[in-house]
């Protein structure tokens, strides 16, 4: 029967420590590239399987990814996830899937848990409100995304961007008369944002701004509609698909089949129910992907505190 490698023996075909096999396999970044390499090659070329229970009693890798979103119903974060998902499975971790429902308090407490749980690693999805001091203290072991932090790394959507390449679309067109529906401005990322640079694309193309803000919610949008509408409306953006859905089935009760509504999301149900839409893709898939190899990356010291932004394109 063939003996079971342990630790000790990598070690003595690494020639390194034992410490230092039991850094590698924690993910430590203070293991040198060289050295790590080594003592991989080692692992593979024996076939040589860590104790998970073992790893987790030395405060070392337990292979899972706490994913914080802020509502599980999200059709946006559930894309974003999906990007996770398929980065961290290819790099044999598991992940733990908890919500917020936009609660500080009820973020920290999850944080609290993972931590207890002694998981790898956290992706948050912030939101206005969100008390960031508990995950900042994670440093290289967590990554957010939606919203900026300086003391560790984020992966951020282009507000700007995805209205103004609506804005854009909508006047190579030909289109003049663009309303707006939006989110209410307490909302930084959504709500503000998104409203500015719809309010910055009227100055400069000297379009006549016609909006009105609401509720995240596509009852919210149906009900103020009407007040963004005249006889002359062309288009209205809306800040998300959720609100775009809203307008879109009042313009269908009206009668209003001349007026072509765009979201942000690129929900193919968007354009399925109402033909006369468009949608912007912020890039949820892909920003989840690089907020898991970001994540992945740091856990093994190959890269620093990184911000990045994920860039919009018209979804087809």
């Amino acid at each position: 029967m063939t003996k079971k490698l342990t630790i000790l023996d990598i070690a003595k075909l690494a020639g390194v420590g034992k410490s230092t096999v039991s850094r590698v396999l924690t993910n430590d970044p203070r293991v040198k590239a060289a050295t790590r390499e080594r003592v991989e090659q080692v692992i593979r070329d024996s076939g040589f399987v860590p104790s998970k229970s073992a790893q987790t009693m030395r405060g070392g890798s337990t292979k899972v990814v706490g994913i914080i979103l802020s509502r599980l119903d999200s059709p946006s974060e559930n894309r974003a996830v999906s990007g996770i998902l398929d980065v961290i499975y290819a790099a044999g971790y598991d992940a733990v899937i908890m919500e917020s429902q936009f609660s500080a308090e009820k973020t920290n407490e999850h944080l609290a848990v993972l931590q207890k749980r002694n998981v790898d690693g956290v992706i948050l999805f912030g939101f206005t409100g969100c008390d960031l001091t508990a995950v900042e203290m994670l440093q290289h072991k967590a990554v957010v995304i939606a919203i900026d932090t300086d003391t560790i790394s984020s992966v951020g959507y282009d507000n700007h961007g995805v209205i103004e390449l609506a804005m854009t679309h909508l006047l190579q067109q030909g289109k003049r008369e663009i309303s707006f529906v939006g989110v209410d401005p307490s909302d930084k990322t959504t709500g503000q944002m998104r409203l500015n640079a719809y309010l910055t694309y009227c100055k400069a193309a000297d379009i006549t701004p016609l909006y009105q803000t609401g509720q995240l919610s596509h009852e919210s949008a149906y009900a103020l509609t009407d007040s963004v509408l005249t006889p002359l409306t062309e288009a209205i953006v809306c800040a998300s698909d959720t609100l775009a859905m809203g307008v879109a089935k009042r313009l269908q009760e009206l009668n209003r089949s001349d007026v072509v509504v765009s979201g942000v999301g690129a929900t193919d149900l968007l354009s399925f129910i109402f033909p006369n839409t468009f949608s912007i893709d912020p890039g949820y898939f892909e920003a989840g992907k690089a907020s898991a190899n970001l994540l992945i990356r740091q856990l093994s010291g190959q890269c620093a505190i990184t911000h990045l932004t994920q860039q919009a394109t018209l979804s087809n």
